[in-house]
């Protein structure tokens, strides 16, 4: 009999940690993103209306610059997008999110994505036509396709970069599309123009996962303190 109690308070603790580290583990993974905008923000293919929006990479080992975007409650897919690497200096403790700027009037157009400590995120992909307007006035290049992809031939489309002067490079020689020992700087582009209605987007912070980490070491350490007395 003490030898069940046991086995079973070995086996609840392995469940109650499993469940509890498998989500951390999974948006780790797919970088699984809340964003709430409380403004319309254009990305590649639609614009989204004020409201909050789930991002994440798709499930494509050895490609992971495919973001799908899903509304709130993840019932239904909003849009799938092609990206390119963004390197940055440092890492921050939050998502941040950069803006091309636009015209007033004009729902901003999001550029990049950062999940939490990543020194690395995803520069959205924009249809040539829109990317060359981006372009001319961010006075940024902008990197373009020449048509919206289906995800079966997003690994394989033909990208580019559209300069301010709407002139076409290589993508390579517009941006760092590699990691190296010394990043060059990102610029930021601009926040949307501040009114009475416009914030920042609201993401998740890392503060939660220390507090789900801080209930594991302490279920952990009743679970042990269980089985030493049912062993004594």
């Amino acid at each position: 009999m003490r030898i069940m109690k046991v086995l079973f308070a070995v086996l609840g603790l392995a469940l109650l940690v499993g469940a509890l580290a498998s989500p951390a583990l999974a948006d780790t993974w797919n970088k699984k993103t809340v964003l709430t905008f409380n403004q319309p923000v254009e990305i590649p293919g639609v614009t989204l209306p004020a409201g909050t929006y789930v991002f994440r990479l798709a499930d494509i080992e050895g490609f992971r610059h495919i973001v799908k975007v899903w509304n709130a409650d993840e019932t239904k897919l909003l849009a799938t997008v092609l990206a390119i690497p963004n390197y940055r200096l440092q890492s921050t403790e939050d998502t941040a999110t950069t803006f091309y700027e636009r015209p007033v009037g004009v729902p901003v157009a999001l550029r990049a994505w950062f999940y939490p400590g990543d020194t690395f995120g995803q520069e959205f992909v924009y249809p040539k036509t829109k990317a060359t307007q981006l372009a001319q006035v961010s006075k940024e290049p902008v990197p373009a396709e020449e048509v919206l992809p289906t995800e079966s031939t997003m690994k394989t489309v033909p990208l580019f970069a559209v300069t301010p002067e709407q002139k076409q490079e290589p993508i390579q020689e517009a941006f760092q599309v590699g990691p190296s020992s010394e990043p060059a700087a990102q610029t930021a582009a601009p926040a949307p123009r501040p009114s009475s209605s416009t914030k920042l987007p609201q993401t998740g912070s890392s503060v939660p996962l220390f507090g789900l980490l801080g209930l594991v070491a302490i279920f952990i350490g009743i679970a042990l303190k269980t089985v030493v007395k049912l062993l004594s």
